[in-house]
């Protein structure tokens, strides 16, 4: 077969184009065949496609979302509520600037969803130390039980609830248990709001009367519903801030903070001092701490922004050579008799010290037996032992505050009456309401401060009548004969057998009617 080429010169605005047209060769029997072609110059392997690096922290984390996303009227109302504050997206995202590089890398380093680094926007607003009305803590809100099964410390010493590297941890440790739970990251992120067991609960629920499952249709509550919407949300105004009326700060796709360890005691003040930081801003990256030591014994580190490093450790050398103590605690062991004033006393500090340092709410008393820091006031303090690590305090119960009821006067009441039906004094009504005289108008509203000795030792009689009546009733019933109801059997012959009546057996069981049902207990009069 014969193979040619024809070469065609064009000449096109001054540049010559060189063109190679295969032709067909001719078989012999005049059907034009296809043949070889050559490659063309341009026509290249194929390789892969470059990505030009992420801009800055928002933008990689833009590139990972995988979670489906919603547009729900939730979600819609969520966006409207958020970008309405740009000061406060602005307040919280400058917040997320020290934690979001560690978290992100975390996320990603388990082939996780992005979105799950914005999660603390919803949680905490990037708070390290928030804490709930329910006393769910940190950037990730984990609740005491829920953290202790996820190994996050909390004893006398620290919270690692508000640690942010442990928390984050934790939270992701959850994400995957709740992930391999529901297949499902909408579900994974209700349950870590409401439980994996509630979520299980209403997924079985829906299931069983053939209705979808899926999270948009589970019937959840008002918090949980919400949830998810309000991270939709977040992340849209992330995807495209400028939409929203959002500016978002400049976070840098690099670490913030860097761990160091310890060999020795060091007080959080010192720490901060000499890494020329305030104590604040020192905290929001150490939060963990709950007494003003980090413990070199305990394992303890802590976290510095990577600029000062550098600082600290010229700072740290300077002040060693100095021969000053880098820790001012002692551990004192609270022994019989002695009280917060007496320990001020010895300690040299004041009540009130003792309490803001180590914990102690206004009003409660510290057992015998508990471990409170107290100041060395600048002498060498040795290095606490690990032992000390099981170290705890025991506190009384505060006293409780009085309660307030606002009461509306009725038709016979007098000062007299109501303060007796209140246990409270006469002379307390007339205080609080400022009365001139004892004379009351019906309708009248009187504010009564009820003291809480008065309403536990109402609440204690009633409890202890309710106790009382219950056991009375259990006696009762222990004197009286169990039966079980067999099949075949009516209340009048059970009656019959027991040489009782019908009436009797109903009042005693609470019965309305006659029916009895076989396998049922029933008490014999």
């Amino acid at each position: 077969m014969a193979f040619f080429f024809k070469t065609v010169l064009l000449c096109v605005s001054g540049f010559l184009t060189l063109w190679i047209t295969p032709v067909l060769a001719q078989s012999t029997d005049g059907i034009p065949v296809a043949i070889e072609e050559i490659q063309d110059a341009t026509d290249l392997p194929a390789v892969e496609q470059e990505v030009s690096p992420p801009v800055d922290i928002w933008d990689r984390i833009r590139r990972g979302y995988a979670i489906p996303d919603i547009n729900t009227p939730k979600v819609q109302q969520a966006l409207r509520l958020y970008s309405s504050r740009p000061g406060y997206i602005r307040r919280v995202t400058e917040r997320s600037s020290k934690y979001l590089y560690h978290i992100l890398e975390e996320v990603e380093s388990r082939n996780m969803p992005t979105e799950l680094a914005l999660l603390p926007f919803v949680e905490s607003a990037f708070q390290p130390e928030a804490l709930s009305r329910v006393k769910a803590s940190g950037l990730w809100q984990f609740m005491p039980s829920t953290g202790k099964v996820f190994s996050l410390e909390q004893n006398l010493w620290k919270d690692e609830r508000r640690d942010v590297t442990e928390s984050t941890r934790a939270a992701l440790d959850y994400f995957q248990k709740l992930y391999s739970m529901f297949d499902d990251w909408q579900l994974a992120l209700a349950a870590y709001n409401w439980g994996e067991g509630n979520v299980s609960r209403a997924v079985r629920a829906a299931q069983a009367k053939n209705r979808p499952s899926d999270y948009l249709h589970l019937r959840m509550p008002k918090e949980t519903a919400n949830y998810i919407p309000k991270l939709q949300a977040i992340k849209e105004i992330i995807r495209n801030p400028e939409k929203y009326g959002i500016e978002l700060p400049d976070v840098d796709n690099e670490p913030y903070f860097v761990r160091v360890t310890k060999s020795r005691d060091i007080d959080l003040n010192t720490a901060a001092e000499l890494a020329e930081m305030d104590l604040q801003e020192f905290r929001m990256l150490n939060p963990g701490f709950n007494l003003p030591i980090i413990v070199a014994s305990h394992n303890s580190s802590f976290l510095l922004p990577r600029d000062h490093v550098g600082i600290f450790m010229n700072n740290l050398a300077s002040w060693v050579n100095t021969g000053k103590p880098l820790s001012s605690w002692l551990l004192y062991r609270v022994k019989k008799g002695d009280t917060l004033e007496s320990i001020a006393q010895k300690s040299g500090m004041t009540v009130m010290e003792l309490r803001r340092v180590n914990r102690i709410p206004t009003g409660s008393k510290v057992l015998e037996g508990s471990a409170l820091l107290v100041d060395a006031h600048g002498n060498l303090a040795p290095d606490l032992e690990a032992e000390t690590l099981s170290a705890k305090i025991a506190l009384s119960a505060p006293p409780s505050k009085a309660r307030r009821v606002v009461y509306r006067v009725r038709r016979g009441d007098t000062i007299f009456k109501i303060a007796k039906r209140y246990g409270i004094t006469q002379r307390s009504i007339r205080q609080t309401n400022k009365l001139r005289s004892g004379q009351l108008r019906i309708g009248q509203r009187l504010v009564l401060s009820i003291p809480a000795a008065g309403r536990h030792s109402q609440g204690n009689k009633t409890r202890r009548a309710g106790r009382n009546n219950q056991q009375k009733r259990g006696a009762a019933l222990q004197s009286k004969r169990s039966y079980v109801v067999r099949a075949g059997e009516s209340l009048s012959s059970i009656a019959r057998k027991f040489k009782t009546t019908p009436q009797k057996i109903r009042r005693t069981n609470g019965m309305r009617t006659d029916n009895v049902v076989a396998g049922k207990r029933i008490v014999i009069p």
